[in-house]
């Protein structure tokens, strides 16, 4: 089916005193849009994807599902390619003027949001808020009015490829073998699982795990008090909305990545999504490398961040289907499993297509699967 692709854009309102985005006025800030649909089918019904950093209007399953009938829009927020000062808050504001303005702009009447990868905690933590709307200000106490918004609440979720949350994420994959910020390469051998002489190999014990887990959790909480405390200071100096920036060694390290009995999957042993995960643990484009204060509490700290997949998804009450794919190299199984589990909504359904990775690039011919799997999904709840 021939598709035609509709870029666009619009301005809303920003009335936040502190900027973290490059260029622009002040009060205002620019949203990127694509829309993807069918050249010759009409719809009241748009699934809507986002991500923190946006980037994803090529993805196959974006096309794919195009390509099927479907209305498509990719939205990409403030932050679109560059996640170095994000604030999570400020995306569910991004993703609300987005799904106002093309029910207004395109005149659709239900609205899927489509959770791809990190889209998915995004989509999660949006309808949270939508539904429960309760935040005012950041987790560094800068304004931010979620509550006032008067976000529209989504019709459905879809929950593609989609792991738990950013913090959590981050968490399980950080590297528990630096034990000093200021030292990041003296490393603690025993929990350095990508040093030659490091004591414990897979298959690794479970007393191991457990070791490894807590001291990747112990980490986040380290990197957590330094970051309030430095923000403390700058809260009491002459110049309160003062900004530091750092860099984060040591954020591709995970267990399951050489161990394959680990969240068992059909994915390959010493990959991850990035490649060698040995080299993107250290490496330029590693999970959150260069980051802010305000952006680690929003974003990445385990326990500060609200935008937290399983319990904003404790609290929807709308249809949500999770497809998770089983040779993911970046969402391991237990995530979508999480997800589902964790879903409020007495209407929610998780499908597994076998042998997929994460971006359907190495197994194509699964696309039309997944695509399948979301349509007879939707055909039972909406009408186009």
């Amino acid at each position: 089916m021939a598709i035609a692709r509709e870029p666009y854009g619009f301005v809303h309102a920003d009335s936040g005193r502190l900027k973290e985005t490059y260029g622009g006025p002040a009060g205002q800030v620019f949203v990127e849009c694509m829309r993807i649909r069918p050249d010759d089918v009409e719809s009241k019904t748009v699934i809507l994807f986002s991500h923190p950093i946006g980037g994803g209007s090529f993805l196959p399953l974006v096309t794919a599902l195009a390509r099927e009938g479907h209305h498509v829009i990719y939205c990409n927020p403030r932050y679109r390619g560059n996640d170095t000062a994000l604030i999570m808050e400020k995306c569910v504001l991004d993703l609300g003027a987005c799904i106002a303005d093309a029910k207004k702009r395109f005149g659709y009447e239900k609205v899927v949001l489509g959770g791809w990868s990190g889209g998915g905690s995004l989509s999660l933590f949006y309808q949270d808020q939508a539904e429960n709307p309760t935040i005012t200000e950041t987790p560094a106490g800068d304004p931010v009015d979620i509550a006032g918004a008067g976000l529209i609440a989504a019709d459905a979720i879809l929950l593609l490829a989609a792991h738990i949350s950013r913090s959590h994420t981050m968490t399980e994959w950080i590297d528990p073998s630096i034990l000093d910020e200021d030292k990041p390469f003296e490393r603690d051998r025993e929990l350095n699982i990508y040093a030659a002489d490091c004591p414990n190999q897979p298959p690794y014990s479970h007393e191991f795990v457990t070791r490894f887990r807590a001291a990747q959790v112990a980490r986040n909480r380290r990197i957590t008090d330094r970051v309030l405390t430095q923000l403390a200071a700058i809260k009491a100096s002459d110049d309160p909305d003062a900004e530091r920036c750092f860099v984060v060694q040591g954020t591709m390290s995970d267990v399951r990545w050489l161990d394959p009995t680990q969240d068992p999957s059909d994915r390959k042993p010493g990959t991850c999504y990035l490649g060698d995960p040995r080299i993107a643990n250290d490496g330029p484009v590693g999970l959150g490398r260069f980051t802010t204060l305000r952006s680690w509490l929003s974003q990445w700290s385990y326990d500060k961040s609200r935008a937290d997949g399983t319990g904003n998804a404790s609290r929807v009450s709308c249809p949500v289907l999770v497809i998770s794919n089983s040779a993911d190299l970046a969402c391991t199984p237990s995530h979508a499993q999480r997800l589902f589990e964790a879903v409020g909504s007495e209407d929610k359904q998780m499908v597994t297509i076998k042998d997929a990775d994460h971006y359907y690039i190495e197994r194509p011919d699964l696309l039309p699967k997944a695509v399948k799997e979301v349509t007879d999904w939707m055909a039972a709840r909406f009408s186009q």
